[in-house]
């Protein structure tokens, strides 16, 4: 079927450029317009706006990843560089989205091997790169610097900036070139807010992705959605403020009591589908970019968007 919705929209979500190719300067095989969208996606007349790409999360110290995880990679998760190849080459994810979780440790003071990771992931793939940081002030202005710079000229995506937070993450954006995550508690509002705050100092419009936070299904998944549709309808309706492409990353899919407490026998996969039901779900709300931790999540949501994305025309009524 197709559909034809005219809900009076004007305007166009505006445009974000993750990643840099040879030609622009950078070391990425391919480059990612987002954006552009006049309606929620898989509604469209004409099938023009691209699929949602899937980001697959790695980190550099695996003692935070859920045990589904470590049990499925492997040892893989023990080396983020394979772990990275292994998610480009094997699972067939469209990014890579590089948590930091080494920073996360207390009193962490190692400013350089945060370099040496980011450079690791870096030559492991040449898919665009995602980076999270740390979520400790003290030290955030000296992760980013270094991530900003160690990655110059790739175009990086890097968060998360709160409304608590956020110029320490703008400065590296701003002196590198990257974009920025603005993430905010599932309100409208608020998400708004923090995209003047960046504006004010210096960082353009297409160079903000917004994180409206995502719990997953069953656990506030439908605050989010509902958050995540106010957001994309008022950008249609011509609020510059709100239009820019969204992310979702429901990583508490893997350790909801459901999946945690599954019988072994089921577990992966009842991992699988909860990941799997948030993704599309988010997707359909708007999100340009899901990320996901489990690798046969990957192929699933990628034929989910490529059997939303058919057409079939509609016989025309005599």
């Amino acid at each position: 079927m197709v559909f034809d919705v005219n809900f009076g929209w004007t305007s166009t979500i505006g445009d974000l450029v993750l990643g840099a190719t040879k030609a622009d300067g950078g070391t990425r095989r391919i480059s990612y317009k987002m954006g552009g969208g006049t309606t929620l996606p898989f509604l469209e007349k004409e099938n023009t706006s691209p699929a949602p790409l899937i980001a697959f999360e790695v980190c550099d110290n695996p003692v935070f990843w859920s045990p589904i995880i470590k049990n499925y990679c492997g040892d893989l998760i023990n080396n983020v560089g394979e772990w990275t190849r292994t998610a480009d080459a094997t699972y067939g994810a469209d990014l890579i989205r590089l948590y930091l979780t080494s920073t996360r440790q207390r009193n962490f003071s190692d400013i350089a091997s945060v370099g040496k990771t980011v450079e690791t992931v870096l030559s492991a793939s040449s898919l665009p790169l995602i980076i999270e940081g740390s979520n400790e002030p003290k030290i955030d202005s000296e992760v980013f610097q270094k991530c900003g710079e160690t990655a110059q000229g790739e175009k990086l995506l890097l968060g998360t900036a709160e409304a608590g937070r956020y110029r320490s993450i703008a400065a590296a954006v701003l002196a590198y070139n990257h974009s920025i995550i603005a993430q905010s508690p599932i309100d409208i509002n608020l998400a708004k807010q923090l995209n003047i705050l960046l504006r004010e100092i210096g960082v353009p419009r297409d160079r903000i992705l917004i994180d409206p936070y995502t719990g997953t299904l069953g656990y506030g998944f439908e605050y989010s959605f509902s958050a995540m549709e106010r957001i994309r309808f008022s950008a249609l309706k011509g609020d510059t403020d709100l239009a820019m492409p969204m992310i979702c990353s429901a990583i508490d899919s893997l350790t909801i009591k459901e999946v945690r407490e599954a019988e072994p026998a089921v577990q992966d996969e009842m991992a699988v589908q909860w990941e799997f039901t948030t993704g599309i779900a988010a997707a359909a709300a708007g999100a340009e970019i899901i990320c996901v931790r489990h690798p046969k999540t990957i192929p699933l949501l990628k034929q989910a968007f490529a059997d939303l994305k058919k057409r079939t025309p509609v016989p025309e009524v005599a």
